[in-house]
């Protein structure tokens, strides 16, 4: 049994910062969480950024700069910070796990950009 919840979205005003968290649950096995993606209604499924095998972090050319990444392996916690957030970052994130050839996702943490 894998779980993973996402944590830390909310309301925020252009140009602030928001610190999304995803930690995975597991009965065996020590995990962490592969990347985060967003989703907006109507939309596909949007990568965010991914955590490659070697422990290399990729994030999506539209948030480079931005958004920062950093894995807790001891707590199988993966913290996502987005900074001098704009409208389009409103979305909700998601993050997922692959793990014995199934992909686990969490339920998801809605983030909106408001003024």
């Amino acid at each position: 049994q894998v779980q993973l919840v996402e944590s830390g979205g909310g309301l925020v005003q252009p140009g602030g910062s928001l610190r999304l968290s995803c930690t995975i649950s597991s009965d065996s096995v020590s995990i962490t969480p592969d990347g985060w993606y967003r989703q907006t209604p109507g939309n596909q499924r949007e990568l965010v950024a991914l955590i490659a095998s070697d422990g290399e972090i990729h994030f999506a050319d539209s948030v480079k700069g931005r958004f920062t990444l950093w894995r807790d392996i001891a707590k199988n916690t993966v913290y996502l910070t987005i900074n001098n957030m704009k409208f389009e970052d409103t979305a909700t994130y998601y993050c997922n796990a692959l793990f014995s050839g199934t992909m686990y996702w969490g339920q998801g943490t809605p983030v909106t950009v408001s003024s």
